[in-house]
């Protein structure tokens, strides 16, 4: 079992967190400018990077949303913030 550290409630089992896909990944403006293909892009396209990664993650427990970095090779959690702490920009998509 992961632990991941929730900041809202502190370190908890993995098995109560839901991923929310990369940080960063805004969903597209208008709805009927938006063509199938930026729909797609939004909807399937990740960037899957091997090391660092910026994930939005959800902690069902207590229904809160944050941004997690980790190292998706080694697993190690770097650091979780809640919207608005950081480096200044909550990095989650609108």
């Amino acid at each position: 079992m992961q632990l991941f550290p929730c900041p809202f409630c502190g370190p908890r089992s993995e098995s109560e967190f839901h991923f929310g896909g990369d940080a960063g990944n805004h969903r597209p403006e208008g709805f009927r400018a938006v063509t199938d293909g930026e729909w797609s892009n939004y909807l399937h396209a990740r960037n899957n990077p091997r090391g660092a990664a910026n994930e939005i993650w959800m902690h069902m427990t207590c229904g809160e949303v944050f941004r997690m970095e980790r190292d998706t090779v080694h697993h190690r959690v770097a650091r979780s913030f809640a919207p608005g702490e950081g480096d200044g920009h909550d990095g989650m998509a609108h």
